[in-house]
């Protein structure tokens, strides 16, 4: 019970808290396990009581015929790493399809001093895995004295992802981390990708994202360049891509730790920018 109550996790009901003392409830205790056959392990969601497979199937039309599931994401992120670390920059908008839900969600998600995830993909489901990763990091660091490697990190929510896979989880996260090796750069997906790198840039407006940073990155960068180039290619994302807005922020993640370097409107970087186009016309 110290260790659940260390890692921020919650207690599940005893089987005399659900069922009873009574024997006559077993038919209603081996079904409930039927249904949630996870149940039994915390480290596991309770999984819905039919394959992944028949997940579209149990959604209908009005007019009873099969509702086909169909997630649509945007956002724009991405990470570098050069000379002074490793530069982390998002937007803050979230869309569900022609909708705008919120301009304000925090995509830098931290999993500890040392270690960011970026958010891609499903909300909830970058959310919840990458505090799943957090608490197993903690765990990690508990039980060998020591910090976590960002290799293993990016690897144990690796792993995650690919037991899940096919059961519709939604995620394209990028883990950035400072470990004894320098900067780390990790690519992870919801199908089980990993993939080190130096330069990546996930969501809907990264295909504008990589046309800046194609242009501007390179290893021996200053940090207020790094800074700039990380902030002005989120901007011109958010300007060409509907899915993508709201305020740019911009972490750098060095030998001690992350730092918010800032957070920014984009609207303000709109007119900042054409200024300073203005005058290089002048």
């Amino acid at each position: 019970m110290a260790l659940e109550a260390l890692c921020g996790q919650s207690r599940r009901p005893m089987r005399s808290e659900l069922f009873g003392e009574n024997t006559d409830n077993v038919e209603e205790e081996n079904e409930f396990i039927t249904a949630f056959p996870n149940y039994s392990d915390s480290m596991k969601i309770l999984a819905p009581p039919f394959p992944p497979s028949e997940l579209a199937k149990v959604m209908k039309n009005q007019d009873g015929s099969d509702a086909k599931i169909n997630f649509l994401h945007g956002t724009t992120t991405l990470a570098f790493k050069y000379q002074g670390g490793i530069i982390i920059a998002v937007d803050s908008r979230a869309t569900g399809g022609m909708y705008i839900f919120s301009g304000n969600v925090k995509k830098i998600i931290p999993i500890n001093r040392y270690l960011m995830g970026t958010m891609a993909g499903g909300a909830a489901d970058c959310m919840y895995w990458e505090r799943v990763l957090s608490k197993q990091c903690r765990l990690y660091e508990l039980r060998n004295k020591q910090r976590i490697s960002v290799a293993a990190a990016s690897k144990l929510l690796s792993n995650i992802c690919f037991e899940y896979k096919g059961y519709g989880l939604s995620m394209g996260t990028m883990i950035a981390g400072w470990d004894k090796k320098g900067p780390g750069l990790y690519y992870v997906d919801s199908d089980g990708t990993r993939t080190d790198g130096k330069v990546f840039s996930v969501g809907s407006g990264s295909i504008f994202a990589y046309g800046v940073l194609d242009k501007g990155y390179r290893h021996d960068l200053t940090d207020q360049e790094a800074y700039d180039l990380g902030q002005r290619a989120i901007y011109h994302a958010t300007f060409r891509d509907a899915a993508s807005g709201g305020v740019i922020r911009v972490v750098h993640m060095k030998d001690d730790g992350y730092h918010i370097m800032s957070e920014t409107d984009c609207m303000e970087l709109h007119y900042k920018f054409a200024e300073e186009k203005t005058g290089l016309n002048a």
